[in-house]
């Protein structure tokens, strides 16, 4: 009998070249640059770049590739209706995910798995394609925001990088910053891939059956839509809106320990140590708190209260905040919408979706698992 891994935990189930997690050293690196130097040092379109090919971008590589992401961040009108027509009070994953489904009807984003047996597909066309991708699924959160808040839509700016197109095309009247652009540009570098967690290996498993790109990324935001992944970081502040005050955190973690129950934002089951992604991300909250001279809400000092009292209480397991919390409390105090947190992490992991699509097509067995058959024994009606 073959031995049963419940969720598949610890089954090796692909080789790739993409990423690295050392769990006990806290290290996540991408095709070898470690996370700390990509956060510092690139941008979200020059990682992304180096996630899809292998390497990094030559300054014309990467203008080209920028180019043609702006490009994509102009939505067809045709898709704007599309998304005009959708309830006002509709789930923006829901929204998200249906309307990438359709991509392929407004964009040229064609595969036809014949042409894979000829080495038909190059570098540049995974480029192009991941362009359209990349460009239109952020103006497609963006948009939506203000079709839904009955606001006009902004186009891209081609002088502006896709942090800056993001925010600027999200809401125009949020007070921005160069360092909360950097925010942005580091918070979509941190969320572009974590090796082969549950949207990556649904994107993975879609990717098997030689389905068009545009499905792949939509099936991997259909499994990041879950609260037990991309929809933690709204949890964290689900969870801050009940604790209330700093004020009441002590009692409030007290019970919820003795409860047995999830303090969200705590921990990760690929970290031993404190996340990696949330140490970066610990230094621009201070950065934050030092822009804004110390006036910040109440929100954001609940969750910093929190996250001294968890240290105190948890760290000896190996407890630490996660990425989660410190993207939740970032993108709030920021002011995007809470509904907005899991479809940013949608577009920043769709970088590290279309690497592994573009690895798996490349040596392609379609995924099929076995199972123990727990059923009845053969019996008649």
């Amino acid at each position: 009998m073959t031995e049963y891994h419940p969720g598949l935990d610890g089954v090796i189930a692909t080789e790739s070249s993409i990423s690295d997690i050392d769990g006990e050293r806290g290290i996540l690196s991408y095709r070898g640059y470690s996370i700390e130097e990509l956060a510092e040092k690139s941008t979200f379109e020059e990682t992304a770049f180096l996630l899809l090919t292998g390497e990094l971008p030559t300054k014309t590589e990467l203008e080209n590739f920028k180019s043609d992401i702006v490009g994509s961040m102009d939505l067809p009108t045709e898709l704007i209706d599309l998304l005009q027509a959708y309830p006002k009070k509709s789930d923006s994953m829901f929204v998200l995910q249906s309307v990438i489904a359709v991509l392929g009807s407004y964009y040229s984003v064609d595969f036809d798995a014949e042409k894979l047996k000829t080495n038909y597909y190059t570098k540049d066309y995974y480029l192009k394609v991941s362009a359209i991708l990349l460009g239109s699924i952020g103006s497609v959160v963006a948009t939506w925001n203000r079709i839904k808040n009955k606001k006009d839509v902004i186009s891209p700016d081609k002088g502006m990088n896709y942090a800056q197109n993001f925010m600027l095309m999200l809401d125009d009247s949020i007070n921005t910053s160069d360092l909360i652009h950097r925010i942005i540009d580091a918070t979509l570098i941190l969320h572009a891939e974590h090796t082969i967690n549950a949207s990556t290996f649904t994107s993975m498993v879609t990717s098997s059956t030689l389905a068009k790109p545009a499905q792949v990324i939509a099936s991997g935001i259909g499994s990041l839509s879950g609260p037990l992944h991309g929809g933690a970081n709204q949890k964290v502040i689900d969870m801050l809106d009940e604790i209330g005050s700093k004020d009441n955190v002590e009692n409030w973690l007290n019970k919820r320990l003795s409860e047995k129950q999830v303090v969200w934002g705590m921990g990760h089951r690929e970290y031993s140590t404190k996340d990696p992604r949330a140490n970066i991300l610990t230094e621009m909250v201070k950065q934050l708190f030092e822009e804004q001279s110390g006036r910040v809400s109440a929100m954001f000092e609940t969750a910093m209260e929190l996250e001294r009292a968890c240290d105190k209480k948890l760290s000896q397991k190996g407890v630490y905040a996660n990425v989660d919390f410190y993207s939740g409390i970032l993108y709030k105090e920021i002011g995007i919408p809470v509904d907005l947190f899991t479809p940013l992490f949608a577009i920043s992991r769709t970088s590290g979706w279309l690497a592994h699509w573009i690895e798996q097509i490349s040596n392609n067995k379609i995924f099929r698992p076995t199972q123990n058959y727990i059923g009845p024994a053969p019996r008649k009606l």
